[in-house]
């Protein structure tokens, strides 16, 4: 029964010596299901019990989408200024400074090149963990530069958005990279280079209303929430209920923005399946 009763009395641990559960070893889906989150990270960031797609950043996708995760960042040391002088609760600047610290990012936007089942691939990727992926003047001009980058050499070009929409701390410099980046766009069409855009979790804002929407294809994730405003804004505008499952991934498919989606384990090999049918080479 010493298994069950303590015999020796006065047993004390030194406060060094406990043992606490480290935190974030557990992930906990939106349908309650709960994974490990080494198995999660092997799984590409899905859960295995419910098909969840976990948000995930440029970090993730580019180890997804390149070869051995070899590539070369473009514009890597890219950063906003604060030309408005803007303050809410904080000041822009003080914002940019903390979430750079925090996160490790420059801005919400990272753009490489690199090999992808072999050939070259520019990936331009949003990361939700800057400021809500907010579109201001240095994600407009990184993606251009991405834009310029495959015109030049004659690179397939794929764009990941995972956004909030336009950055309000930069007002009307945020709202030109809509325009900025669509001109970019028929540049590309012009050279007659694929654009894939993929719409991740979630897509929305400005990024929907210019460069997400305007891919060669249209593709995205399960699930992904994909719209201008957002269900509680269309609500309260319309006063009207909303249709199930309103502005998901599936929803948006069924009306006809998206041309197809696709489970992020399939995710590279059917980005360069369609790259190798568009440019009529050998399936890879």
């Amino acid at each position: 029964m010493a298994w069950f009763k303590r015999t020796e009395k006065g047993i004390t641990t030194p406060t060094e010596e406990k043992k606490d559960v480290p935190k974030g070893l557990w992930y906990k889906s939106p349908t309650g299901k709960i994974i490990d989150q080494d198995e999660l990270a092997r799984n590409l960031w899905v859960s295995p019990e419910d098909d969840f797609h976990v948000r995930i950043g440029s970090k993730e996708y580019f180890e997804i989408l390149f070869d051995n995760n070899e590539f070369k960042e473009l514009d890597a040391n890219m950063t906003s200024k604060d030309p408005l002088g803007f303050v809410d609760t904080k000041k822009y600047a003080d914002r940019l400074k903390d979430v750079m610290a925090k996160t490790g990012l420059k801005d919400a936007v990272r753009t490489a090149v690199g090999k992808s089942k072999g050939n070259d691939l520019v990936v331009c990727c949003m990361d939700f963990a800057f400021i809500g992926g907010s579109m201001g003047a240095v994600v407009g001009e990184k993606i251009a530069r991405g834009i310029d980058y495959s015109i030049k050499h004659k690179i397939p070009f794929l764009m990941i958005s995972k956004s909030g929409g336009a950055r309000m701390m930069e007002a009307a410099y945020s709202l030109m990279q809509l325009a900025k980046t669509s001109a970019k766009l028929a540049q590309l069409a012009d050279a007659k280079i694929p654009y894939i855009s993929l719409c991740t979790d979630p897509t929305t804002g400005g990024t929907t209303a210019s460069y997400a929407m305007l891919g060669d294809i249209n593709i995205s994730e399960p699930g992904a929430l994909i719209g201008f405003a957002g269900p509680r804004v269309v609500r309260d505008t319309t006063g009207k209920d909303l249709p199930e499952g309103f502005q998901t991934a599936e929803f948006v498919l069924d009306h006809g923005f998206l041309d197809f989606i696709t489970p992020r384990k399939e995710l590279k090999d059917k980005i360069n399946l369609y790259l190798d049918l568009i440019l009529n080479q050998e399936i890879r």
